[in-house]
């Protein structure tokens, strides 16, 4: 009978034992149906990636500080995949030299680069970095930002290198700085050749420039630039691609910190350099930086209710030896300036030819063309072959003669649709608009395959909007 009972009581404490769940022991599923427990879909990422990885959109990935991508690595992004960081650790992805980033979203599902803070706020996210072969000039000896040093070169010989795609992709909150003038941008694209394709990217709310090429030959289309601090389109050491289709739209109230050795800077639509002779570089370095543009819209802020008028320049503002050619654009509403020429080298250029600001429509809030000219300045700013005679009255000919643009009376004889409505900009062209027609490309590299030959002038026609279903505003 004792080993009856025995028995029975050892059935029951079996019994209670298997119906009690231990208190480390997870639910099977946060939804209680039973199911397994799902795997881990928001992995935090970090380090250094040498092996190809791809990322599905049915997870969110969480950069932690700088993800480095290592030659001879391919990163393939699905479309509809978000990633994310905080504030407390700004993450960076950087694609190195040799590596391979495969980011190719649709309008239907964009890839988002975003902040995962409740309340979002610019460098929330470091921002996305891609580091190419092609050559530069020099100006920068290494990558901004704070990347590691076995991560800090950039460049090499190969002009026609291919970093992968970036396709359908929306980068926003970004910025990092970590100095004054050392900082990671929305998209940083170092000495990044023309094998690379971007297209549609939109950066969005960062906390320095949207857009900056160093060196390199990479060519674009349809680059959007929405309320970032600093400049949106920033060019320097070199570059020599082409891009076609793109918008500019700045924030009036939203600047970076123009401190220390920012004090005195403004914020731009475009800043091109070619060197800084601070560096100790003379301006003519090779290669020269020139880029080739065409279906620009830039839109400042217009002297608009709140504007930190202090800190915002020009809707252009091409200095440091720097040439240029930018056709079939318009730029409406520059605080300072539209059209600021700046250093003599970079007038001369212009005056000479080589740099146009061709076919296009210019208003400006103050100054539509601003020439800055300094005679006590270093041999550095003097013409680089010299005698040319210029001042703005002769600047301003050429910009309605030879270049054959057009000076408004007012930013609305454009006649775009509400292009300084910051929470929801639309800058397509009325019916009746004179950007509607009479886009030439017969100058320079503008007759290069690369580019649509459309119709109209400025980023977006009347009827077909590229903008539509993958970007977003109102932040």
């Amino acid at each position: 009978m004792k080993k009856v009972l025995s028995c029975f009581l050892l059935g029951l404490m079996i019994i209670g034992s298997a119906c009690k769940k231990s208190d480390d022991t997870p639910d099977p599923d946060p939804g209680g149906d039973g199911n397994p427990p799902p795997e881990n879909l928001t992995p935090d990422i970090r380090g250094v990636i040498s092996a190809d990885q791809h990322w599905t959109k049915d997870k969110t990935y969480r950069l932690r500080g700088y993800v480095y991508v290592n030659s001879g690595a391919t990163l393939t992004i699905d479309a509809g995949t978000k990633i994310i960081s905080n504030k407390d650790s700004a993450g960076v992805l950087i694609i190195y030299r040799g590596a391979k980033i495969q980011a190719v979203g649709t309008a239907a599902e964009p890839i988002v680069f975003t902040s995962a803070e409740a309340s979002p706020q610019p460098g929330d996210l470091g921002g996305v970095v891609i580091v190419g072969q092609a050559k530069g000039n020099g100006n920068h000896s290494v990558i901004e930002g704070g990347v590691d040093g076995a991560h800090s070169a950039f460049g090499g010989n190969d002009d026609a290198d291919n970093s992968g795609t970036l396709k359908y992709v929306r980068i926003e909150y970004a910025g990092k700085a970590v100095n004054p003038g050392d900082e990671i941008n929305g998209l940083s694209l170092y000495a990044v050749g023309s094998g690379t394709t971007i297209d549609y990217v939109q950066v969005i709310r960062g906390l320095d420039d949207a857009f900056e090429f160093f060196g390199g030959t990479v060519n674009c289309k349809h680059l959007i630039a929405y309320n970032c601090a600093d400049d949106d389109f920033d060019m320097d050491d070199g570059y020599r691609g082409k891009i076609q289709f793109a918008i500019s739209i700045k924030d009036p109230a939203f600047v970076d910190a123009k401190t220390g050795s920012n004090a005195g800077d403004k914020s731009n639509n475009f800043e091109v350099d070619n060197v800084n002779p601070a560096n100790g570089f003379l301006l003519s370095r090779a290669p020269i930086t020139s880029p080739t543009l065409s279906n620009f819209t830039l839109i400042g802020p217009n002297n608009a209710a709140g504007t930190v008028t202090a800190d915002y320049g020009w809707s252009m503002r091409w200095r440091r030896g720097a040439q240029f050619v930018l056709a079939n654009s318009i730029a409406l509403g520059g605080q300072l300036g539209g059209l600021r020429l700046q250093e003599d080298s970079t007038i001369a250029y212009f005056v000479r030819g080589s740099s146009v600001f061709y076919n296009s429509f210019l208003k400006a809030y103050q100054n539509d063309i601003d020439l800055e000219k300094n005679p006590n300045a270093p041999p550095l700013y003097r013409p680089i072959a010299g005698g040319t005679v210029y001042d703005l009255a002769s600047v301003t000919d050429e910009v309605t003669g030879s270049n054959k643009s057009i000076i408004m009376s007012s930013v609305d004889d454009a006649k775009l649709a509400d292009p300084f409505n910051n929470a929801a900009p639309n800058v397509k062209p009325n019916t009746g608009s004179p950007v509607l027609t009479g886009a030439l490309f017969d100058f320079g590299l503008l007759s290069d395959a690369f580019f649509d030959k459309v119709a109209f002038r400025g980023a977006l026609d009347a009827s077909d909007d590229w903008t539509a279903q993958w970007t977003v505003w109102n932040k």
